[in-house]
């Protein structure tokens, strides 16, 4: 934050002050106060901030990817006796020899032809009466006609018609290194340090997902994309938090939202990487290449200070601050450096001495606990089954998976705007139910309205979105200090069942085209009713205590009598 001459900045004392007035923890207020001291969002924190977003960038690409690799292609069967070597996937024939699945041609069956020949020579056209349209049969020797240049693992290791699950099964096993490699990498994080776990987790996933671009068969791109995901799946959170630790307590909230943009950017990216190399093995070498200058960030990175402070690294944490002092043309004195390290030894002695245990928590919030984990389960499905769908529409599915991602910027600030407005539980409520709405909306536009339906899974991502970050901000507020960050990495990793199960959508399609819409619907409106359930937390100050926690939500006895609140 910029402050002029003539209004100087408080110092450090002052800060104090006024922090140990309000009860505020000593080694939070003391660092808070050096980084409004220093600037909150000066020179030295933009400068961390674009280092940062091409690891976030990069992780978005990593973990979609296999939207564009592991796709259908668009095939049909090869009509021998009528196609030839400049034979296009639409042809006259194919209107009396290819059954109609939808309004597309069957992927893998053609009717029966009742005679060898049925090329009429005189009018060098394909006869429709030697087709027995009563019976269809399936393609011989998987011999297609593709309708595109595409060229995805699909063609490449043949697999097609009952074997497409195959492909979903290969979002699946992403996902599941995503679900091992989220603890994993956080504790890298908390062991060796924040900038450490984004340069380790950013060159292992580049080298892997390089290495997979040469996969000699099926099985073997499942083990790099299994390992590829569970080195990079810590970029996101390690990102997230190294970006708010080193910004000023006013300037969090919208960090936040600033650093998960690039997120949207990076899938926007991949799209259109997709969209010009078509083959899987040079989009994957096009998309993990660049991300091999990571390796950089072990020396160019700085730390997070209140990590460096948390395991004890002090002299570390002072370089620091004075070098951010310094970049952002502050003045940063010695004894306030000295108070800092003083508070921070106070805290973490005393962190050593009180520790709560994991089992007392899920005895005391085990319906709050169970109701936020179906809530993230529902949003990681709808959030990523929206966007593995949205290439199934009609029109260029390049497009498509581009505009369902950028309409995810919008939906990071709306709840800036709602939330304070409408509460935490209306919020998360309403935006749920609409992205529910929205999805049935899709099923009744159908094919026939493609601009409407493209516009309704558009509405559908940004409301999901949006109430996924009120979602973050809520989960933050019904659980006390000492249980918050295990309980709202619970609820994450139980979302993850949610995004294991969205790859497996685009399958239903197959057996009904609108099962998916009508699944997304189902849960959206069903955990957004839901979360009804929840305590409100607008307005309120964050819980310290069990007790606290439990009081969220509950009114208030009247004077004259004396009523006991749970502990």
């Amino acid at each position: 934050m910029t402050v002029t001459e003539e209004s100087p900045p408080p110092t450090i004392s002052q800060m104090e002050v006024v922090a140990q007035s309000n009860g505020a923890d000593p080694e939070d207020i003391t660092l808070d106060a050096i980084l409004t001291h220093i600037g909150q969002f000066g020179r030295f924190q933009l400068f961390i901030f674009l280092l940062i977003c091409l690891p976030m960038m990069f992780h978005a690409m990593f973990s979609v990817t296999y939207v564009f690799t592991a796709g259908t292609v668009m095939h049909r069967c090869n009509i021998t006796e009528c196609d030839g070597p400049s034979s296009r996937y639409e042809e006259p024939w194919t209107e009396f020899s290819i059954p109609k699945n939808g309004k597309d041609m069957d992927k893998c069956r053609r009717y029966e032809n009742t005679e060898l020949s049925t090329w009429n020579q005189t009018s060098n056209i394909c006869l429709a009466d030697k087709y027995n349209k009563d019976n269809a049969e399936r393609c011989a020797n998987n011999d297609f006609l593709f309708r595109d240049q595409e060229f995805t693992i699909s063609n490449d290791f043949g697999i097609y018609c009952d074997d497409e699950w195959k492909l979903s099964l290969v979002g699946t096993i992403n996902n599941l290194g995503q679900f091992f490699g989220i603890p994993l990498g956080g504790f890298v994080a908390d062991r060796y340090g924040r900038s450490f776990s984004i340069a380790l987790g950013g060159i292992l996933g580049a080298v892997l997902g390089i290495v997979r671009s040469y996969s000699p068969n099926y099985i073997w791109f499942l083990i790099f994309e299994f390992l590829d995901n569970l080195t990079s799946s810590t970029l996101y959170s390690t990102c997230f938090v190294i970006g708010i630790e080193l910004v000023g307590p006013k300037r969090r909230v919208l960090a936040c939202s600033v650093i998960t943009i690039f997120y949207a950017v990076g899938e926007v990216a991949l799209a259109m990487f997709a969209k010009s190399f078509q083959n899987w093995r040079d989009l994957l070498r096009i998309t993990y290449g660049p991300s091999l200058i990571l390796l950089a960030y072990f020396w160019i990175l700085p730390e997070s200070v209140r990590w460096l402070l948390s395991v004890g690294k002090e002299e570390r944490a002072r370089g620091i601050l004075r070098r951010a002092a310094k970049v952002n043309k502050r003045k940063l004195s010695e004894s306030a450096l000295d108070k800092l390290v003083i508070a921070n030894r106070d805290k973490l002695q005393q962190s050593e001495e009180s520790k709560f245990p994991i089992r007392e928590a899920f005895s005391n919030f085990k319906w709050r606990i169970a109701n936020c984990s179906l809530c993230w389960i529902v949003h990681v499905l709808v959030y990523y089954g929206l966007s593995l769908n949205v290439v199934l529409l009609d029109g260029d599915k390049y497009n498509n998976f581009a505009y369902i991602a950028l309409v995810e910027i919008p939906g990071f600030f709306m709840p800036l705007l709602i939330m304070d407005r409408f509460g935490r539980r209306y919020s998360l409520c309403g935006l749920m139910l609409l992205s529910g709405l929205c999805c049935i909306g899709t099923i009744f536009a159908g094919g026939e309205q493609q601009t409407l339906q493209l516009v309704l899974f558009l509405v559908g991502k940004l409301t999901i979105t949006a109430s996924f970050q009120v979602l973050y901000f809520f989960a933050s507020e019904i659980f006390p200090t000492s249980l918050r960050n295990s309980l709202l990495s619970f609820c994450s990793m139980m979302g993850r069942f949610g995004s294991m199960l969205a790859p497996q959508t685009p399958l239903l399609a197959k057996y009904y085209a609108s099962a998916p819409a009508i699944l997304f619907a189902c849960a959206a409106i069903f955990s957004g009713c839901l979360t009804l359930f929840f305590p409100e937390t607008t307005n309120l100050v964050l819980p310290t205590t069990v007790k606290e926690a439990h009081a969220i939500g509950v009114k208030k006895p009247p004077k004259d009598q004396n009523i006991n609140l749970p502990a």
